[in-house]
């Protein structure tokens, strides 16, 4: 076991996992932040961005800014980063970044914003920051202070942009759902990261109903002994589900660029977006081979033969490539399973990292309501609601090439994801914009967390 301050500042920030996994869809990161921009009335806006990660949202609002979109006299830029934390796409971005405004690297936590800026921020950016922050720092006691720190640093009117991971479409993560797993690599993944994330992981699964009950053969079994040549029905609240799809996902592409399985493919680059069908999620996979030799030469043969030669790597058709994948993953979790050399390594540093998140732990209902509930109850002179004011401030983007594997995976998959938010705060005495928030949350969110809201505004705080 490694130390919560190794965890956060050894493996999720080290250069290698920021300057690659880390550093891709800088244009969806950045999306609400420009859409914030063109909708701020400051000529010099003050932008803050937390954990840039990469950088490739910082790249990206460079970018659009030297075309002139958003239309501003000049942007200041203050990233807040967790200390330690270096990467050279990251430097790369802010040079870009300095020939179109200033910019400047903070060294701290999110939940010491009120302290690290010395100015108020028109737009607050953000990418999966309230599931880190529930994860590492305190659980839902540091997601709300998180919250409440928001309306302190942002000027009245200004907005936070924010992205996550889409939870499900539901009142509650806690609904009881029933799933079948039939894929052995799937079951042996149930097996090996269940119980370790249920003991060990930041999570909200832990009352009467929100067992985990498995059935094979019609019946009931410990997790620990799940056998994966046999199929499974299981019954669990929807968000645990929802933790096991999205964590095989980024277990999958952690083995990828591994490169232990034999094959590399290109996740990241042009080369990552050779689509056949985008709208139905069909690529085309480039890979290049690796000198993995564990692997039997006849599931790196049969890959080769499927695929054709191109230029100094190989190309293949996504699905042939990811029924590949799967059994060569079953492969490497059988070695991982008992902690065998290389595979054991890179699984452990996979569960280290990544396996103890949770990263849906509200649907879009809750987190709403929590933004706008936790946000008024900050002690200042000018009373503020965190809200989306406009249909088009809550938004979804679809990984529609995971979404056509899941589909060809499990016979009932949930939605893979992310959701994007743009909260503005309001000033609780301008009633024109709090109507407008209100309605805004009437399209998402239940009757009652309606009426947490209102309470909450009108409480006094």
């Amino acid at each position: 076991m490694v130390s919560s301050t190794e965890f956060q500042t050894v493996l999720k920030t080290a250069s290698g996992y920021l300057d690659v996994a880390a550093n891709a869809h800088g244009e969806e990161k950045a999306f609400l932040a420009v859409q914030a921009l063109k909708r701020t009335c400051h000529p010099s806006p003050h932008v803050v961005a937390v954990g840039p990660g990469g950088g490739s949202a910082v790249a990206h609002l460079a970018s659009q800014l030297s075309l002139g979109e958003p239309h501003v006299e000049s942007a200041r830029l203050t990233l807040i980063e967790v200390p330690g934390v270096t990467s050279s796409s990251l430097a790369d971005a802010v040079e870009a970044f300095s020939r179109v405004g200033t910019c400047q690297l903070v060294s701290g936590f999110a939940q010491d914003m009120g302290t690290l800026l010395t100015e108020p921020a028109d737009v607050i950016s953000a990418s999966a920051l309230l599931h880190e922050v529930y994860s590492y720092a305190g659980g839902y006691t540091g997601l709300h202070g998180v919250i409440r720190t928001l309306p302190t640093v942002l000027r009245p009117g200004g907005m936070f942009a924010y992205r996550d991971v889409y939870a499900v479409k539901g009142v509650s993560l806690h609904d009881g759902s029933l799933q079948t797993y039939t894929s052995r690599s799937w079951l042996r993944f149930l097996r090996m990261f269940v119980p370790q994330y249920l003991e060990h992981g930041t999570h909200p699964y832990h009352s009467a109903s929100d067992p985990m009950v498995f059935r094979q053969d019609s019946r009931i079994v410990p997790v620990e002994r799940l056998d994966e040549m046999t199929s499974a029905v299981i019954a669990a609240p929807a968000g645990v589900f929802r933790e096991v799809q999205r964590h095989y996902i980024t277990l999958r592409d952690h083995v990828w660029r591994s490169g232990v399985l034999g094959f590399r493919p290109f996740l990241e680059g042009p080369l990552a977006a050779d689509w056949i069908d985008a709208r139905r999620g069909h690529k085309r996979v480039h890979y290049a081979l690796t000198d993995t030799d564990w692997l039997p030469d006849s599931q790196k043969s049969m890959l080769i033969a499927l695929s054709e030669r191109y230029i100094d790597h190989y190309t293949v058709d996504g699905d042939i490539f990811d029924e590949c994948t799967d059994i060569a993953l079953n492969a490497f979790l059988t070695l991982a399973e008992h902690g065998d050399g290389e595979c054991g390594e890179v699984w452990q540093n996979w569960v280290t990292r990544e396996g103890r998140e949770t990263y849906a732990y509200m649907t879009l209902d809750s987190l709403l309501a929590a933004v706008a509930v936790h946000s008024t109850e900050v002690a200042q002179n000018q009373r503020t609601v965190l809200m989306p004011v406009q249909p088009t401030d809550v938004l979804r983007r679809d990984r529609t090439y995971y979404n056509r594997y899941l589909r060809r995976a499990l016979p009932n998959p949930l939605r893979d994801a992310k959701q994007l938010v743009l909260f503005t705060n309001i000033p609780v005495g301008d009633t024109r914009s709090l109507s407008e928030g209100m309605h805004c949350l009437q399209q998402w969110c239940s009757k009652g967390s309606l009426a947490r809201v209102y309470s909450a505004i009108n409480s006094g705080g």
